[in-house]
C-alpha cells in the first residue's frame, strides 16, 4: 500500500478507538481483577494462604459475588475513567509506538531487532500513562468500592465528582497518586504487549507459517496477552494497591505504603510472592481479551482506511 495522507493523526485516532472497543467488553474482568488484588490486603500468609479463604474465590466466583452483592452493574464500575483512561494513555502508547520504532532506525517492519521494538514500546507507554494517571486512579477506585453495607456511603459519587473531590481536598497533585508505579506498570506492559504482537506477528511471517490476515492477528494476540499478563502482575497489584489507599488528612509518614518499594516489601513480607500474582488470572483474562480485539480491530481499520498493517 502507498503512503497515506495524515498516516500518523490516524494512527493515533484508530489506536484510541481500537483500545476503548477492547477496554469496553473486558472492564467486567477488571473490576473481578481490582478486587482480587486488594482482598486480604497485607494480612500474614503462609505458603498457599495467600490464595485461600477469599471473600472473591476466584474468576468465577469473584464475578458471581460481585454480582449478587452489586447487580449486573457492580462489573461496570470505572467504565466512564476506564474510556477516557485508554482515550488517552492508550492511544499514545499504541500510536507512537511505530514512529518511536522508526526513530530508532527500524526501516524494515519485517527485519526489526527486537530491542528497537522494546525501546520503543517502554517510551510510549511511559508518556501515555504519566499523562493519563488522573483518568487510571479514578477507575481504580471505583472499581475498588464493593457492597455497601447500612449507612455507609460511596467513595465517589460518579466520574466527575471523584475528580472533582480529589482536586478540593488534595489539589491537582492528588491525581497523580501512585504515578511512580502507573509508569512503571505502563512502560513493562507496552514493552511487552505491542513488541510481543509486532515481534510474534512478523516471525510467524517469515517462516511463511500463516499468511496477513485476521487468523494472524489472533494467534500473535494471544502470545502477546499471555506474556503481557506474566510481566505486569507484580507492578500491577502494587499500582492498584497504592492508588486505593487513603491519603487524604492521613500524613505521608502514617500512610500504608510511603512508595512503591515499599508497597512491594510489605507485599511480599506479609503475603509472600504468591500476593505479588494475586488476581494473575484475571488479569490474563483481561489483557488477553483486551489485546486481541484492540489489535485485531486497529488491523482491520487500517486495511479498511487503505494503511499498511503494523
Amino acid at each position: 500500500m502507498g503512503r497515506l495522507e495524515n498516516e500518523h493523526q490516524w494512527r493515533f485516532l484508530l489506536a484510541g478507538i481500537s483500545n476503548m472497543c477492547g477496554t469496553s467488553v473486558t472492564n467486567p474482568v477488571d473490576v473481578i481483577k481490582i478486587r482480587m488484588q486488594l482482598e486480604n490486603e497485607l494480612a500474614v500468609h503462609e505458603g498457599l494462604s495467600a490464595i485461600k479463604n477469599r471473600y472473591y474465590d476466584g474468576f468465577v466466583k469473584g464475578g458471581s459475588r460481585i454480582v449478587r452483592d452489586e447487580g449486573l452493574g457492580g462489573l461496570y464500575k470505572g467504565l466512564l475513567p476506564s474510556l477516557m483512561r485508554e482515550g488517552s494513555y492508550s492511544t499514545i502508547r499504541l500510536g507512537a509506538y511505530e514512529p518511536l520504532k522508526v526513530y530508532f532506525g527500524a526501516t524494515d517492519p519485517a527485519h526489526t531487532p527486537l530491542w528497537k521494538k522494546i525501546c520503543a514500546g517502554a517510551i510510549s507507554g511511559t508518556i501515555g500513562s504519566a499523562i493519563a494517571t488522573p483518568t487510571d486512579l479514578v477507575k481504580v477506585r471505583m472499581q475498588a468500592q464493593g457492597k455497601l453495607f447500612d449507612g455507609e456511603v460511596p467513595r465517589y459519587k460518579s466520574t466527575f465528582s471523584a475528580f472533582k473531590e480529589i482536586i478540593q481536598t488534595q489539589g491537582l497533585r492528588g491525581l497523580y497518586t501512585g504515578v511512580g508505579p502507573t509508569v512503571k506498570r505502563a512502560a513493562i506492559l507496552t514493552a511487552t504487549q505491542i513488541p510481543s504482537y509486532d515481534h510474534a506477528k512478523h516471525t510467524i511471517l517469515n517462516a511463511e507459517l500463516m499468511k496477513e490476515g485476521p487468523a494472524l492477528h489472533v494467534i500473535s494476540s494471544m502470545i502477546a496477552g499471555f506474556m503481557t499478563a506474566l510481566t505486569t502482575s507484580p507492578v500491577d497489584v502494587i499500582k492498584t494497591r497504592i492508588m486505593n489507599q487513603k491519603s487524604h488528612g492521613v500524613a505521608h509518614h502514617e500512610r500504608v505504603y510511603k512508595n512503591a518499594f515499599d508497597c512491594f516489601l510489605k507485599t511480599l513480607r506479609s503475603e509472600g510472592p504468591l500476593g505479588l500474582y494475586k488476581g494473575f488470572i484475571p488479569n490474563w483474562m483481561r489483557i488477553g481479551p483486551h489485546t486481541i480485539i484492540t489489535f485485531f480491530i486497529f488491523e482491520e481499520l487500517r486495511h479498511l482506511i487503505g494503511m499498511d498493517p503494523v
